[in-house]
C-alpha cells in the first residue's frame, strides 16, 4: 500500500512520463526515486543537419532521455565538447572533421544509445595557395613574364603592389599561373593573387630593381674620313661598357671601351661617300652618335716609280711601286694583274710580283678607292 502512495505521490508531482517521452519506465535517473529501470535516451532532431568537411561548427541535437550523454559521434567519429542540458532533452557538440557524404549521428549515454539521425558533410571550395613564385626578381619598367605555382588558382587575377599584372592565364588543373609584371617602384613589391574564393599573398613577394643605364653618346672625333675606312675615331659618352660600333650597319674593327665607360676607340668600316649613321649598342640598348659621321672620297693615288723597271716576259720579278694614297690599290701589267700584292700602313709603297707579259715596254696602272694612277715610264719585259 505504501508503494501504491508513492507512486500516486510522484505521478502527482509531475514525475511521470508524457506519452511523448516513451513508455513509462519509472523515475528520472537522478532524482532520487531509484524505483524503475532509466529509460533509453532518443533522438528527435539535429540542427543544422549539414556542415563543413572541417568541422568545427556548433551542432545542437534535440530528443529526450538525454542526461548524461558522454559521446556524440558523426559517422564514428567523436564530436568533442559534448554538453547535454539538465532536462535532458537536447545536446551540443562541436562537429568533428569528416569525408564529404551523408552519416550517421549517435548519442550514448550511461543508459544506452539512441537512434541515429543524418549529418551530410560538405566540401567546402578551399581559397588559393602559393608555393612559389618564378622570376621574383624583374625590371622597374616591367614586361617580365612569370608563373606562380600553387592550387585553387582556377580563376585568378594577380597583382604587384595593387597593380594588375597583364596577359594572366591558368592551366587547366588550376596549379600553374603565367603573366607579366607590371612596372613598379624598385624594391620589395606585394603579390597577391585573389579567386573567387579568396586571396592570398605570395610569400617573399616580387623585387623590382632599377634596370642598368642606356649608353649615353656626345660625338664622335673626327666627324669624318676617307670611305676607304681605317680612320682611327674616339666616340664620347657615359655607359659605354661592353659597346659595339656600326657606321650605317656595319661593324667598326679594333673596338675598345675605357674601364669608365666614357669612350670608345676604333678604326672605320669602308662606307660609300656621303653621312653615315654611327650606333653604339651594349647589352644594355643603343645610342646613336649625334651628327653622325661623314664618308669623303678617297684621295687619287700617286705613284712616283716602280723599281726595277725591267724584267723577263715570264714574269714573276719582285717589284716596289713608291708613292702615297697607296692603301687598298692593286696593280696590273698591261692589263694584266700583278700577285701578292700588298701596301705598307703608311700608303707610300706597294709590293708584288710580276705577270707574264709580251716583251716590250707596257703601261702600269695602279688602282685604289681613290681612283687610278699610271706608274710613270711602265715597265719593260726583256
Amino acid at each position: 500500500m505504501s508503494g501504491a502512495v508513492q507512486q500516486q505521490g510522484n505521478m502527482s508531482a509531475g514525475n511521470a512520463p508524457t506519452a511523448a517521452q516513451g513508455d513509462w519506465p519509472g523515475d528520472w535517473p537522478g532524482d532520487g526515486g531509484g524505483n524503475w529501470p532509466p529509460r533509453n535516451p532518443r533522438l528527435y532532431d539535429i540542427n543544422p543537419s549539414s556542415g563543413s568537411t572541417a568541422g568545427g561548427n556548433i551542432v545542437v541535437l534535440t530528443g529526450s532521455n538525454l542526461q548524461g550523454t558522454y559521446q556524440v559521434t558523426f559517422g564514428g567519429t567523436p564530436a568533442t565538447n559534448v554538453t547535454p542540458n539538465q532536462y535532458g532533452n537536447s545536446v551540443t557538440v562541436t562537429a568533428p572533421p569528416h569525408a564529404a557524404g551523408t552519416v550517421s549521428v549517435v548519442a550514448t549515454s550511461p543508459y544506452g544509445s539512441t537512434n541515429p539521425l543524418t549529418y551530410t558533410y560538405i566540401a567546402v571550395p578551399v581559397g588559393p595557395t602559393v608555393s612559389a613564385l618564378v622570376p621574383n626578381t624583374g625590371p622597374t619598367t616591367g614586361g617580365t613574364a612569370f608563373a606562380i605555382i600553387g592550387t585553387n588558382l582556377s580563376g585568378a587575377s594577380v597583382t604587384f603592389n595593387g597593380v594588375p599584372a597583364t596577359g594572366v592565364s591558368v592551366n587547366g588543373a588550376g596549379t600553374v599561373l603565367t603573366g607579366t609584371t607590371p612596372p613598379g617602384a624598385a624594391g620589395l613589391a606585394t603579390v597577391v593573387v585573389t579567386t573567387p574564393l579568396g586571396s592570398t599573398t605570395v610569400a617573399g613577394g616580387f623585387t623590382y630593381v632599377a634596370p642598368p643605364p642606356l649608353p649615353v653618346t656626345t660625338g664622335i672625333s673626327p666627324a669624318s674620313g676617307t670611305a676607304a675606312g681605317g680612320t682611327a675615331f674616339v666616340i664620347t659618352g657615359s655607359n659605354l661598357n661592353g659597346a659595339s660600333v656600326t657606321f650605317n650597319g656595319v661593324a667598326a674593327t679594333g673596338v675598345s671601351v675605357n674601364p669608365a665607360g666614357t669612350a670608345i676607340v676604333g678604326f672605320t668600316p669602308a662606307g660609300a661617300v656621303g653621312l653615315a649613321t654611327v650606333v653604339v649598342t651594349t647589352p644594355f640598348g643603343t645610342s646613336t652618335v649625334p651628327g653622325g659621321y661623314t664618308y669623303t672620297a678617297p684621295p687619287l693615288p700617286v705613284t712616283t716609280g716602280i723599281t726595277p723597271n725591267t724584267g723577263p716576259t715570264a714574269g714573276g720579278t719582285a717589284f716596289v711601286i713608291t708613292g702615297s694614297n697607296l692603301n687598298g690599290a692593286s696593280v696590273t701589267f698591261n692589263g694584266v694583274a700583278a700577285t701578292g700584292v700588298s701596301v705598307n700602313p703608311a700608303g707610300t709603297a706597294i709590293v708584288g710580283f710580276t705577270p707574264a707579259g709580251a716583251a716590250g715596254n707596257v703601261p702600269v696602272v695602279v688602282t685604289t678607292l681613290g681612283g687610278s694612277a699610271t706608274v710613270g715610264g711602265g715597265y719593260t719585259y726583256v
